[in-house]
């Protein structure tokens, strides 16, 4: 998927879209159509900004093995950024490594760009769940023939969005992940998920993404809320978010974050590091904000390390 005609990457047939990438197979209905149609006024706005800044000098990234497509959001933050996808790994500042597959393989990776996501190469549940556990000493994965009670289980792959409640003990299935039933429930029988993008460790804003109970793991939002990080995250949160983003080796990437509302943890349930976005029912006026603090967080990112001035001690 490295052409620039990106409506190549579905096939239309019998009422159903089918992204050729990952097999995905959505049914045209007319939810899915006005999802589409909110989202093209700010892709007109991103290929302004792409059109007025085609010519800037900015920094030149090469995307390998896939090219971003302009729903995911490095997209539109590269152009706000006057950032150019490079022609070639050799033309290029950075090298960014781009897959949508849940599991990716090795990559012949050009020596003197800098890497990005380079090392992030299993973003399975299962194996975000174990690194989760490492970093904040408390498990979500559970064995659901020892657990008893409601448990969570979803697929392994990335972006399904099968999640389901079950009752434990039960057995396993091969492919799908068991997880503690986290109470994210907030007023009005909502849910509220934490989106919390993430640009060499840091979180430079967060998104509260809020939909119905009866629909926690849909992938489309009632309301989206952008807040301050430092309004929803402790430093200490802060910190072992960012411990478990160098954890995951994860440069670039949305962390999909619950807090319990019985005991006020935090659990980290998915990783995305080809995050889509801004997300469809955010404002337009918050997707043009958050793409811009994006934007300059990429850049920061990007920018070499000062030099040390040599030391004048003997």
């Amino acid at each position: 998927m490295q052409g620039v005609l990106w409506w190549r990457d579905f096939e239309f047939q019998d009422g159903m879209v089918t992204v050729k990438k990952t097999g995905a197979r959505l049914r045209l209905e007319p939810g899915l159509i006005g999802e589409v149609l909110s989202w093209f006024p700010f892709y007109l706005v991103v290929e302004g900004w792409r059109l007025r800044r085609s010519s800037r000098s900015g920094p030149k990234i090469w995307f390998a093995p896939d090219r971003p497509r302009p729903w995911y959001l490095i997209w539109s933050v590269l152009h706000v950024a006057g950032a150019r996808i490079a022609k070639s790994p050799c033309d290029a500042d950075a090298v960014f490594y781009f897959d949508d597959s849940t599991t990716c393989g090795a990559l012949d990776w050009p020596s003197g760009p800098r890497a990005i996501n380079r090392h992030c190469q299993s973003i399975a549940k299962s194996h975000v769940g174990a690194v989760f556990e490492q970093c904040f000493g408390y498990a979500l994965n559970v064995d659901p023939a020892r657990f008893p009670g409601r448990l969570v289980r979803k697929s392994e792959a990335n972006g399904a969005h099968d999640g389901c409640i079950v009752q434990g003990p039960c057995a396993a299935e091969a492919g799908y992940v068991y997880q503690r039933v986290i109470d994210n429930s907030i007023a009005g029988e909502r849910v509220e998920d934490l989106r919390c993008p993430t640009v060499g460790g840091k979180i430079p804003l967060v998104i509260l993404k809020r939909r119905r109970l009866s629909e926690r793991f849909a992938n489309s939002n009632e309301s989206v809320e952008v807040v301050e990080t430092h309004t929803v995250l402790s430093a200490a949160e802060q910190a072992s978010l960012a411990e478990f983003a160098r954890a995951m080796q994860l440069d670039w990437g949305g962390l999909d974050v619950l807090r319990d509302k019985a005991d006020g943890r935090l659990y980290v349930v998915d990783v995305n590091k080809t995050d889509m976005g801004p997300p469809i029912a955010m404002k337009m006026d918050d997707k043009i904000r958050v793409t811009q603090r994006l934007a300059a967080a990429f850049l920061e990112f990007l920018r070499p390390a000062p030099a040390l001035e040599p030391s004048s001690q003997p």
